[in-house]
C-alpha cells in the first residue's frame, strides 16, 4: 500500500499519456466554451476576455498619450474609458523596464493586441521549452504537454505575462553553459518581473558565471535606462511609490489569497497575521536558497541547477499566482526526463503528477474550502528537483 504514493507503479507511460490526453481535451474544450459563450468580448461572468491584459494595453495607450502611467487614478480612468468592470480594475505595478513591451500594445485595438500578445509570448515560452523537451526524451509530443498543462489556459484567459517571463528564465537557464552572453541578455530582460529571478544571481555567483552576471546586469541597466529616457527621468521613483501601494494591496488581500500560490498567501488565507506570514515566507525562502547552495557547491552550472532555480522561484516571493506556474514546465520536463532515463526516485512521480495537476485545482480549493495546497506542492517538487540535481552532479563529477 505504501508504494501507491511512494513509487506510484500504476502510473506507467501509457497511463500517463492517457491522462495527459484527457487534460488536453478538457483544457481546449474549456477555452472553446469560454469563447462560444462570450458576447462582444465579454464572457458570461461579465469579465473582459484576457482580463488582466487590459492593464498592459491601457499602459500602452497612456504611454502614447504622455500620461503618468503610475498615477493610480489616471490609470483607472484610462482603463474604464474602454471597459468598466463590476469587480474593480486591474492595476499596473510592473517596473519601468516593462514599459517598452507595453508601448507597441497601444498602437492597435484591445483584441488585436491581445491576440498578438498571446501569440508572441506563447511562442517564446514554447521555443524555450524545446531544448528541455528534447533532452528529456520522454517520448511524448511537445504539443500534447503544452495543451495538457492546466496553467496554460489560465495564462491565456488572463492575458498575463507568465509565458514571456517563464520563457526568458527557462531559456536563459538552459543556455548558461553553452551561450553565456545570450543567457545573460535573457536574464536581464526577465527583470521585467523581478520577483521570479531572485535565485538566479545566487546560483550564478556560486557557479562563478561572471560573463552571464555581467551581461545580465548590463541588459537590465540598458532596459531601465531606455524607459527613463523614453518616459521621464523620475519614472523609477514613480514606480517605487506605486510599489508601496502594491505591497499594501497584497497584504490586505486585494488579490484574493486563494488565487495566489505562495507560503505568505497560504498563511494569510489561514488567518495568520501579516508579520507572521512574512516570517514564514522568509523561512521558506531561506530554505530554498540553501537548496540552491547545495546544488551549486563546488560545481559548474548544469541543467539540474537551472531546474532547481526555476522550481524554487515561486517559493522565494510572497506574490505569485496560479498562472505563473507555467514556469514549472521546465523543471517538470527535466525531472521527468531524469526519471525516465535513470529510474524514478521515491515520491518523484507523485511530485510531478501533483505539480502538473495542481494549477487546475489550487484556486477553487483555496477559494471555496480555504485549503492552500499549492505551496505544499511547490515544496515537494522543489525537494525532488534539488535531490535529483545533487545526485546528477555527483554522477557527472
Amino acid at each position: 500500500m505504501g508504494n501507491v504514493l511512494r513509487t506510484m507503479p500504476w502510473l506507467e507511460a501509457g497511463r500517463a499519456k492517457g491522462y495527459l490526453r484527457l487534460l488536453a481535451l478538457l483544457n481546449v474544450a474549456m477555452l472553446l466554451l469560454l469563447l462560444a459563450t462570450s458576447h462582444g468580448g465579454i464572457d458570461r461572468n461579465g469579465f473582459l476576455l484576457g482580463s488582466d491584459f487590459i492593464s498592459f494595453w491601457t499602459t500602452g495607450r497612456m504611454l502614447h498619450a504622455g500620461t503618468d502611467i503610475y498615477d493610480g487614478g489616471a490609470h483607472i480612468a484610462a482603463q474604464r474609458a474602454y471597459y468598466a468592470s463590476d469587480s474593480g480594475y486591474t492595476a499596473f505595478f510592473y517596473p519601468p523596464s516593462f514599459l517598452p513591451f507595453c508601448w507597441p500594445l497601444g498602437l492597435t485595438g484591445y483584441f488585436p493586441a491581445l491576440a498578438a500578445w498571446l501569440t508572441g509570448t506563447g511562442t517564446v515560452w514554447i521555443m524555450a521549452l524545446r531544448p528541455w523537451w528534447r533532452e528529456a526524451k520522454i517520448g511524448l509530443p511537445l504539443w500534447l504537454l503544452v495543451l495538457a498543462f492546466p496553467a496554460v489556459p489560465i495564462v491565456i484567459t488572463h492575458g498575463q505575462t507568465a509565458f514571456l517571463v517563464a520563457g526568458l528564465l527557462g531559456l536563459g537557464a538552459w543556455l548558461v553553459p553553452q551561450r553565456p552572453v545570450l543567457a545573460g541578455v535573457l536574464f536581464g530582460i526577465a527583470t521585467i518581473k523581478p520577483q521570479f529571478g531572485v535565485l538566479v544571481p545566487l546560483a550564478l555567483l556560486l557557479t562563478r558565471e561572471w560573463k552571464v552576471i555581467g551581461t545580465a546586469a548590463a541588459t537590465a541597466l540598458v532596459l531601465g535606462s531606455l524607459a527613463a529616457v523614453a518616459v521621464s527621468t523620475d519614472v523609477w521613483m514613480q514606480w517605487l511609490t506605486a510599489s508601496g501601494r502594491a505591497q499594501s494591496a497584497m497584504e490586505a488581500g486585494a488579490v484574493p489569497f486563494g488565487k495566489m500560490a505562495t507560503p505568505f498567501s497560504a498563511a494569510r488565507l489561514l488567518g495568520v497575521p501579516v508579520d507572521m506570514a512574512y516570517v514564514l515566507q522568509v523561512i521558506v525562502a531561506l530554505g530554498t536558497a540553501l537548496g540552491i547552495a547545495l546544488c551549486c557547491r563546488g560545481r559548474p552550472w548544469t541543467a539540474g541547477t537551472g531546474a532547481a532555480v526555476l522550481a524554487g522561484a515561486p517559493l522565494v516571493t510572497p506574490f505569485a499566482l496560479d498562472y505563473d506556474m507555467v514556469l514549472l514546465a521546465f523543471p517538470l520536463l527535466w525531472l521527468a526526463g531524469q526519471g525516465m532515463q535513470r529510474g524514478f526516485a521515491p515520491y518523484e512521480k507523485l511530485a510531478i503528477a501533483l505539480a502538473v495537476a495542481a494549477p487546475a485545482f489550487a484556486r477553487p480549493l483555496a477559494l471555496n474550502a480555504g485549503i492552500p495546497m499549492m505551496p505544499l506542492v511547490l515544496i515537494l517538487l522543489y525537494a525532488m528537483v534539488v535531490g535529483r540535481a545533487i545526485s546528477e552532479d555527483r554522477e557527472v563529477s
